[in-house]
């Protein structure tokens, strides 16, 4: 392996600003850099559904195989001011923005694979690639990526766990978006006349148990917006939440209930409730006797590292993967502190991380 080439790959990936939504920039580099080494890149039709001012990008090894790697190429904050540091035994920023370790890792060690590939002439087997938008948003990136049927194994490479450790089960989440419209009156010559959606909205969070429920179910209110100034009695109100666990019943029942409250206290109160709810990703396990578990136990093995699942609360684009019928785990690449100044990448596990996919694609 040519470490220095993938340390520069990644400084060089992670210095280009793409937030979710504006993923155009990192995927020209990427289409740039595999068509230089003359892989075919498609962009898929995803950006119609998710608003990224560019769609997925994937590139079919071969026939494209029966499995996919997958990376996003979107961070969650700005990486425009990036200053890398690469110390002794890692990589970080100075400390004023992130590192992008979320998912520039992933990127920049699926692009040195096929680099790699091209310039050594190994022989691999088919397999695709794909390159995601939005995943730190809204997952409708991967939620609408357009591979072919022949896709039966994913492999994610967007964890902040150490190479070896590997994510076979990972919860759903149910957004929820409340509204509450009372009645606005001036509150101080006839508060009377009014109905305080305000009032409303606190009356029934404070019956909403928040935090984490029980070993795999949370509870979160997110967001609330209303009142229009200090001397009207607040007419409207905008809450936003979640409910997240391994079990879509739990979910589904949480939510009930969280809808449920909103509307008695606005009754009380004579206000409207307008509730909505939608899977912002499904909950997903991939079981033991799974292929997909199998081989990355397999791999990782070959890699000379003790194969670890694990669960998470955390969605990815595994989960979408697992909702379209593709069975696929999110393997540590090492992203360690994700989406703080803090981020960083032990150059031993990006270097492994490498190794890993090698093992996957070659030919044994």
């Amino acid at each position: 392996m040519n470490e220095q080439a993938l340390i520069d790959l990644f400084l060089k990936v992670a210095k280009i600003d793409a937030l979710s939504g504006n993923e155009k920039p990192i995927a020209d580099f990427i289409k740039s850099f595999l068509e230089n080494y003359n892989y075919k890149v498609i962009e898929d039709n995803s950006n119609k559904y998710s608003n990224s001012n560019s769609g997925n990008l994937i590139c079919n090894i071969g026939d494209g195989g029966n499995f996919i790697l997958l990376s996003h190429m979107d961070t969650a904050r700005s990486t425009k001011q990036l200053e890398p540091l690469v110390l002794d035994d890692r990589i970080t920023s100075n400390g004023n923005t992130v590192l992008g370790v979320d998912n520039r890792v992933g990127v920049s060690v699926i692009l040195n694979l096929l680099e790699k590939i091209a310039k050594e002439n190994i022989p691999v087997k088919d397999f695709t690639v794909a390159f995601t938008t939005c995943e730190e948003t809204t997952l409708l990136g991967s939620k609408n990526l357009g591979v072919n049927g022949n896709i039966k194994m994913g492999f994610v490479l967007d964890s902040a766990f150490r190479p070896g450790t590997f994510i076979n089960s990972a919860s759903g989440a149910m957004g929820f978006e409340v509204k509450i419209i009372g009645k606005a009156t001036h509150s101080a010559l006839a508060p009377e006349k009014g109905v305080n959606a305000i009032e409303v909205a606190a009356k029934a969070i404070s019956k909403i148990k928040q935090g984490k429920i029980d070993s795999d179910t949370t509870v979160n209110i997110g967001t609330i917006r209303g009142g229009s100034a200090v001397n009207v009695i607040p007419e409207q109100v905008e809450i936003n939440g979640e409910v997240r666990s391994f079990k879509t019943d739990k979910i589904k029942i949480f939510v009930e209930n969280i809808k449920n409250s909103f509307e008695t206290e606005a009754e009380k109160l004579s206000a409207k409730v307008i509730f909505k709810s939608d899977w912002d990703f499904m909950p997903y396990t991939v079981h033991e006797k799974d292929e997909v578990f199998l081989l990355t136990s397999n791999i990782l093995k070959k890699a000379r590292l003790n194969p670890k699942p694990v669960t998470s609360l955390s969605g990815s684009d595994a989960n979408s993967l697992n909702g379209m019928g593709i069975k696929a785990v999110n393997l540590g690449i090492g992203a360690q502190n994700p989406h703080s100044n803090d981020e960083f990448v032990l150059l031993e596990d990006i270097y492994k991380t490498a190794e890993v996919v090698l093992e996957l694609v070659k030919l044994n």
